[in-house]
């Protein structure tokens, strides 16, 4: 999937190491930098790419994605806003289907940034009564920090639905978890967590209510750890759709799931407050280190 989207033809040079192109129906703004490679799609304001110099892809995405205008894409990392889950329609909310705009962007000899806006419109009134901006900034480099930033007067619930890149499920491990969660599969049972890790036997959803503020995803089989740092969250959502679920998927091949881990920065059993001139906010950073 990389590969591709990287030979994908240039349909803007807008600077240097910033390109727009189009994948499927969908235009997407491309990096290439020498220090990271990342693309971002205007649907959603949602990362699909992150690749530091010399690293393999950290970020999953599905081989079955349509890349069809106004339908989600799988995998990457999806702006969950302005609610989590199917706490209204559609699920996940409306802003990783919607167009954003390349608001800003910079470039120097060591990173890549990029800001995207989404502003309320008669549309989204339909769907949500309230007025809002939502930014979402992206700084690429060996390190990839996202930051959400949400304006108006309102509470919400968000996610950055991060789906990471593991050689082998069977062999991953999270940890910093926290010790408090809510299992989702298992009706929304209020549970508790020995030592704030986690495996994958099969298919785990859960949402953990006190987590530590960085998430380490031990790709044992991948020889790699990938640091993820929340902040601003109140919670941390691990997903793997595990065997039967992927099957079921029209865009996930059968074993995709072998190959993917989400964890996520979130905000979902305590709703973020936007208040006049306090913004809310949901941020990340993510970091890789090989093992040994």
């Amino acid at each position: 999937m990389n590969e591709k989207l990287f030979s994908l033809p240039v349909v803007n040079q807008i600077t240097p190491y910033i390109t727009q192109r189009n994948i499927g129906d969908l235009p997407a703004v491309v990096i290439a930098h020498p220090k990271v490679r990342a693309a971002v799609t205007l649907q959603g304001a949602h990362l699909i790419a992150w690749q530091p110099a010399g690293e393999e892809p950290v970020i999953w995405i599905s081989e079955r994605t349509a890349w069809s205008a106004g339908k989600a894409i799988r995998g990457g990392v999806p702006v969950c806003w302005p609610w989590f889950g199917p706490a209204g329609e559609p699920a996940h909310g409306f802003a990783r289907t919607l167009p954003w705009t390349l608001s800003a962007h910079d470039e120097n000899e060591e990173s890549v940034m990029l800001t995207f806006v989404l502003e309320s419109n008669e549309q989204t009134k339909k769907l949500w009564p309230h007025d809002f901006t939502l930014l979402a900034r992206f700084r690429f480099s060996d390190r990839c920090e996202i930051e959400l930033e949400a304006h108006g007067d309102f509470e919400a619930t968000a996610a950055l639905h991060s789906y990471f890149s593991v050689a082998d499920i069977a062999e991953v491990e999270v940890s910093g978890l926290g010790k408090t969660y809510i299992d989702k599969v298992n009706q929304g049972a209020q549970c508790t967590s020995e030592n704030g890790k986690q495996t994958y036997p099969d298919r785990i959803d859960r949402i953990y209510t006190q987590p530590e503020a960085c998430s380490l995803i031990h790709d044992k089989a991948g020889n790699r750890t990938l640091e993820v740092h929340h902040h601003y969250h109140s919670d941390v959502v691990t997903w793997n759709p595990g065997p039967e679920l992927s099957c079921s998927m029209g865009d996930m091949a059968n074993e995709g799931y072998k190959t993917m881990v989400c964890v996520e920065t979130a905000h979902v059993s305590s709703p973020m407050i936007s208040a006049g001139e306090s913004p809310s906010r949901l941020a990340t950073t993510i970091k890789v280190r090989k093992n040994g």
